[in-house]
């Protein structure tokens, strides 16, 4: 980390310079991924040197990604729920990117941390003086087997909000549903917004009790993990409204293979024991992991993320200390979701920006871990579920507008319409910092 340090220290004075054009194959920050976490925290950091006087280059910052789209993933709940087109919540990922920021249309093959490269698909290696990790993470439809026959089969019940390409199926589906038993599942194990596979139970229940079709549509929560919400507070609140919705539950019991013909959905339980349930529609959370190309490079901790320090976001190995990572590839142990984004960028922004001007990370910018979850519980209310490391209760608005675990209507406003626009309005730009709102946090 030192012989880094000085080598970055001491060429502090080119690092900002904007006399010399970049290389085409050496960007001074190259960030690899253009989702939620890359794109915002790549105009973060060009908006923190240009604020320090230090201003880069155009093409000093480059993003890697070979995506056509950027989506707002969030979004896809609102779409299951019939309250939003897919369309109107993705963009041309190219079109994202303002002309100082280089977008490289690649995906990475491999990382080289000890020559500070990384390898692309087309075999060209690109060199970095500070690399930022936001690759997200791998959703693994094949993980259960048939799931991926029963998205194909548009007559077959089965959907999943996770994904672009089936996000809609899940409102057909469920509008389309006169009678018999719908079961929603989540896996057991690490998945992005893990609130989200109750919040489309929710709304489909909501939706069977506005069209006078509650007492024919059974719903069920097959759950691979031990509660409702890893946050007791939240976990109490939810289980409460589902007792009192009628809404079966198993827990503990992970959704291992579908068959699609029949319509029986298997499931294995925590003793190893596998049981069977029959289902007329059936919501799929698809297993979820590390990105097979972050798994196997030297980034990776043993679970498969990049290991990072949980406050500052360096990596955690000294030798590669001119490497950070965010969001849902790196090895934090919080929620993964876009809220949680919006805290992490400031950070590892101040945190890079110390490290290139003295060689040291901040001694002030620390995250605590804060991440969000806007449970939907019906058509009007939102359940606000924010929180820190130690699952840990933080919560933004309490004083203002009551207790967030009880549903209100004012964040299913910021859920459904709010959080939408100003993530193309703001978030994409940096210029969005979460519970700071477009204020920078002051990290002096």
């Amino acid at each position: 980390m030192a012989l880094v340090a000085r080598a970055l220290h001491t060429s502090g004075a080119r690092f900002a310079s904007t006399a010399a054009a970049a290389s085409k194959d050496k960007y001074k920050v190259l960030v690899v991924g253009g989702g939620s976490g890359g794109i915002s925290v790549s105009n973060q950091i060009f908006d923190r040197f240009k604020d320090a006087g230090k201003t880069l280059a155009d093409d000093d910052v480059a993003v890697v990604d070979a995506a056509e789209w950027h989506h707002y993933q969030p979004g896809w709940t609102l779409v299951g729920a019939g309250l939003k087109d897919k369309t109107e919540l993705r963009r041309p990922l190219a079109s994202l990117f303002p002309s100082h920021i280089k977008h490289v249309p690649e995906d990475v093959k491999s990382f080289e941390p000890k020559s500070s490269s990384v390898t692309l698909a087309s075999g060209r290696t690109v060199g970095y003086d500070i690399l930022v990790v936001a690759t997200g993470l791998q959703i693994n439809w094949g993980g259960v087997k048939g799931l991926s026959q029963g998205l194909a089969d548009p007559t077959s019940g089965v959907s999943s909000i996770y994904s672009y390409n089936t996000c809609d199926k899940a409102w057909k589906d469920i509008d389309a549903l006169r009678n018999g038993k719908a079961v929603f599942t989540q896996p057991a194990g690490v998945i992005k917004c893990a609130g989200a596979p109750q919040k489309i139970m929710n709304m489909a229940w909501d939706r069977y009790r506005r069209t006078n079709r509650g007492d024919n549509v059974k719903v069920e929560f097959w759950n691979g993990m031990p509660t409702m919400f890893s946050v007791k507070k939240y976990s109490d609140a939810l289980n409460t409204l589902r007792v009192e919705r009628g809404i079966h539950a198993e827990f503990s019991h992970n959704l291992t293979s579908i068959d699609v013909a029949n319509r029986v959905a298997t499931f294995k339980k925590s003793d190893g024991s596998e049981v069977t349930t029959d289902y007329s529609l059936l919501h799929v959370a698809p297993p979820m992991g590390p990105l097979d190309v972050i798994k196997s490079s030297p980034l990776a901790d043993q679970a498969g993320w990049v290991s990072v320090d949980d406050a500052t976001m360096q990596h955690k190995n000294p030798e590669y200390s001119n490497v950070f990572a965010l969001g849902d590839c790196s090895s934090l142990p919080t929620s993964k979701t876009a809220a949680a984004i919006t805290a992490q960028a400031p950070v590892l922004t101040e945190n890079l920006f110390s490290f290139v001007d003295t060689g040291k990370v901040s001694s002030a910018a620390k995250y605590d871990g804060y991440t969000s979850c806007p449970l939907l519980t019906d058509y009007g209310h939102v359940m606000l579920a924010e929180f820190k490391y130690g699952l840990e209760p933080k919560e933004t608005f309490a004083e203002y507008w009551g207790d967030q675990a009880e549903p209100s209507r004012i964040y299913y406003h910021l859920k459904k319409d709010f959080f939408p626009w100003v993530y193309y309005e703001n978030m994409v730009k940096g210029t969005w910092f979460g519970t700071n709102g477009a204020a920078r946090p002051d990290f002096s």
